[in-house]
């Protein structure tokens, strides 16, 4: 879960980490206002879940509240496209608008998880202001690492081959240390995924700033930090995803025309594999999970039919939790509670598979029930040539 950079300033700030004074606008007369009330040379950025605001056009400095005001009537309400979220972009409904800084010298500095290894990494660079893959393939050696278990502390050793790999003069180690081990703390309280701090820059007056933050909070944390999973901006995903989260199940937006139902994340995948080596394309990752009622079915096919390009449906269900004929019956119910005008390709496999196969074919509804896995992948690869 993404927080925006304003939400992600005020959490460093709340902590003692610096950030630049700001201010957030939704309006283009706000943005007015508050460009007037700060009097001095200011940026401007496009609030969405995505980097690559500045080059995509969504960050501005600005030296007077009119050009402000003209930055805000150009961005606000529309969507932004950046190298991270295309093709469509994301609504932008908020800008920052903070004091600009005088920097003498720019750092990137980050906290996030690494697998392989079971531990945080906090990865520091003396050259910020850019992506770290950008910085690592232009110089590698720039780029210091540091591994920490979760129940661990950092070392003198660490914290000091971190502050020296940015290059700092010695007197500013210990405010690097305390924005170091802050973030480290923060990290681990809130569950985060990231912390990362790019570019961290040291000003003119030797202080040590934040100027942008991204933060992810993990997903499967949120439960149990309702303070911040409510910050979230639902506006930046997919409605269709956000419509699925709420209803309980997994639901990933992509760009085919057959959409897919099925019971359990492995099993979708495969489903999508199979369809693409069949020569279709699917539409959508749609996990119900392993306890699939009639309700789940019937939401999950008005998500599903809300996509205009889907002409149609797989569904792929594992009866082991739950029995195959009740699947049928809740298919059945669901198709007609929703009125499905498209052909619905279903494979069934699991406890009372045969009655399950019977009580679809009964129903005298636009249903076709498939012999396997592949067999329903190569069914719903021709139909949809069909309804096209």
């Amino acid at each position: 879960m993404n927080l925006h950079e304003y939400q992600s300033k005020e959490l460093l700030k709340s902590n003692g980490i610096k950030v630049p004074k700001s201010k957030i606008a939704s309006t283009i007369n706000e943005t007015f206002e508050i460009a007037k009330d700060f009097n001095s040379n200011l940026a401007v950025k496009a609030q969405i879940h995505a980097g690559g605001r500045g080059k995509a056009g969504g960050v501005k400095i600005i030296t007077s509240p009119q050009e402000a005001k003209e930055f805000a009537s150009l961005i606000l309400g529309k969507n932004l496209i950046t190298e991270q979220n295309k093709p469509y972009g994301q609504p932008v409904n908020q800008l920052l608008i903070e004091e600009t800084i005088s920097i003498k010298k720019e750092m990137y500095f980050s906290v996030l998880i690494d697998r392989q290894s079971e531990s945080i990494i906090i990865i520091t660079s003396k050259s910020g202001g850019i992506e770290i893959e950008e910085i690592t393939n232009k110089d590698s050696d720039s780029v210091t690492k540091e591994y920490c278990k979760i129940n661990k502390e950092l070392t003198s050793s660490q914290i000091n081959n971190l502050s020296t790999g940015l290059g700092i003069e010695k007197k500013l180690f210990k405010k690097f240390e305390k924005i170091l081990l802050t973030s480290i703390k923060i990290f681990k309280n809130l569950d985060l995924s990231l912390l990362e701090i790019n570019p961290l820059v040291i000003s003119e007056g030797d202080e040590i700033i934040a100027v942008d933050c991204k933060i992810s909070l993990d997903d499967n944390s949120r439960f149990r930090h309702q303070e911040i999973s409510s910050l979230y901006d639902w506006s930046q995903i997919d409605k269709k995803e956000a419509e699925a989260f709420h209803s309980g199940f997994s639901y990933v937006a992509l760009e085919g025309s057959i959409g897919c139902m099925v019971n359990g994340a492995g099993l979708a995948m495969a489903t999508m594999d199979l369809i693409k080596l069949s020569g279709g394309l699917p539409a959508n990752f749609l996990d119900v999970g392993g306890g699939a009622t009639t309700e789940t079915v019937s939401k999950a096919f008005k998500i599903l039919l809300s996509d205009n390009n889907v002409c149609v449906v797989l569904v792929n269900i594992f009866g082991g939790i739950m029995r195959c004929d009740i699947i049928a019956e809740g298919i059945i119910s669901a198709v007609k509670e929703v009125s499905v005008k498209i052909p619905i390709v279903v494979r069934l496999e699991g406890t009372n598979v045969d009655l399950g196969k019977q009580i679809l074919k009964k129903s005298n509804l636009n249903i076709i029930s498939a012999d396997s896995l592949t067999d329903a992948a190569k069914r719903s690869v021709e139909l949809t040539a069909l309804e096209k």
